[in-house]
């Protein structure tokens, strides 16, 4: 029998048991992603072998990219505050102040602890920094009613942050490439950070404005099959990133925005039915992606040269998760009204996941160096695991002991 068949026999289980068995799983002390990540180390090469994967290949890069845009769209869908500042004021918080002192504070672990340059650990804060919408499943917006300032804040920062990351990897890409920055800085801020948010922020309103146009047109007149509907949702996810893409502007910001363009569409329409079928949809195929992910993830993982990273990539985890996060997010919200049990929450529910894979997987196919190149994989994908095992743990029961509180 050849290893492919094998391979999809175990991802065929795989998704029978967590299907059929959701209703025992849901009440355990540990999340899905916990589950995909033992099956991947088990099938991996560490273990049985069936499940063959290199972390540079291309394959994982479509993988995590497809995951991310569809996981930012979602969260773009999710969103119920109108476009007033005050109302995104703890998002701002948390992508103005926390992501940046999370890259900075990390790149300073990196090259004072590790001894990394500074191309290095700049690079490597980048990919780190940007929190998770896939894997914080257990505190994501749902219910437009829903005003729980928690529950907003980390579903608006893991859509926005895994766009808004991508300038600070360029800079650690460029770093690494010419360490005089005054040869490529200027370009860096006209075009990486300028132009390419800039331009994905207007794409993002253009062309789901265009869709949402085109779909009330040819409604009006004929009405599409109901079963069909939902494909509007994909398709504008991927008329949305590609066509920014094609304009050098960060895709990922884009069809985040797109999924803000379309919610407030339906909002107004009074079509939240329609907007609800296409949510569920969309984070139906999220999930699907995600098994394949974390799978990946977990078969990639090996004895040697994982044991060779494991300190250095405990320090980074450990800075990150018990000391710059919860710092960072204490500086943040200095002078703010959000509650101290909010702040509480916000402070632990910082998940690294699929977004850093992606962003690792980028960063190595720029040729970056063998050497480096090997010292971020492995840092970052123990890191993503000690995550996934830390927060797959911790997040249910901390999320039933938060619903039991009377907070906002």
């Amino acid at each position: 029998m050849s290893i492919y068949i094998l391979q999809l026999l175990i991802i065929g289980l795989l998704l029978l048991a967590v299907t059929l068995g959701s209703g025992w799983i849901t009440r355990l002390p540990f999340s899905y992603a916990l589950i995909y990540l033992v099956v991947g180390i088990f099938f991996g090469a560490s273990v049985t072998g069936l499940i063959r994967v290199e972390p540079d290949t291309p394959v994982l890069k479509r993988i995590t990219e497809m995951v991310v845009i569809i996981s930012v769209f979602g969260c773009g869908l999710k969103m119920n505050r109108k476009f007033k500042l005050e109302d995104w004021n703890t998002t701002a918080r948390l992508i103005g102040l926390v992501m940046p002192i999370s890259i900075v504070a990390l790149s300073v672990v990196a090259h004072w602890v590790l001894g990394m340059s500074w191309g290095t650990a700049i690079l490597l804060g980048a990919i780190l920094a940007p929190t998770d919408p896939v894997l914080a499943s257990e505190v994501q917006l749902y219910d437009t009613k829903d005003r729980n300032e928690l529950r907003f804040g980390l579903t608006s920062e893991g859509g926005l942050n895994d766009a808004l990351a991508f300038p600070f990897v360029y800079f650690g890409i460029y770093a690494l490439e010419d360490g005089n920055w005054d040869n490529w800085l200027k370009q860096w801020v006209a075009v990486d950070l300028l132009w390419a948010i800039a331009a994905g922020i207007v794409m993002g309103v253009v062309v789901a404005k265009a869709v949402i146009w085109v779909e009330h047109q040819l409604l009006s007149r004929r009405q599409s099959d109901e079963l069909m509907e939902d494909f509007v949702a994909l398709s504008a996810i991927l008329l949305t990133y590609s066509l920014t893409e094609l304009v050098n502007g960060y895709g990922f910001l884009a069809v985040f925005v797109a999924g803000l363009i379309m919610q407030n569409n339906y909002s107004k329409r009074k079509l939240k039915q329609k907007r609800l079928g296409q949510l569920e949809f969309i984070e139906k195929i999220e999930k699907l992606l995600e098994v394949g992910t974390i799978v990946l993830l977990g078969s990639m993982l090996r004895i040697n040269p994982g044991f060779e990273y494991l300190g250095q990539a405990l320090i980074i985890a450990a800075f990150l998760i018990f000391i710059i996060r919860p710092v960072g997010v204490a500086i943040a919200f200095l002078g703010s009204k959000l509650s101290s049990i909010n702040r509480s929450f916000i402070a632990w529910f910082g998940i690294r996941g699929v977004g850093s894979l992606y962003y690792l997987n980028y960063a190595v196919g720029k040729d970056i160096g063998g050497s480096i190149a090997e010292q971020i994989t492995w840092i970052t994908m123990i890191t993503v695991v000690f995550s996934i095992v830390i927060y797959g743990v911790s997040s249910s029961p901390m999320m039933l002991w938060y619903e039991k509180q009377d907070t906002n």
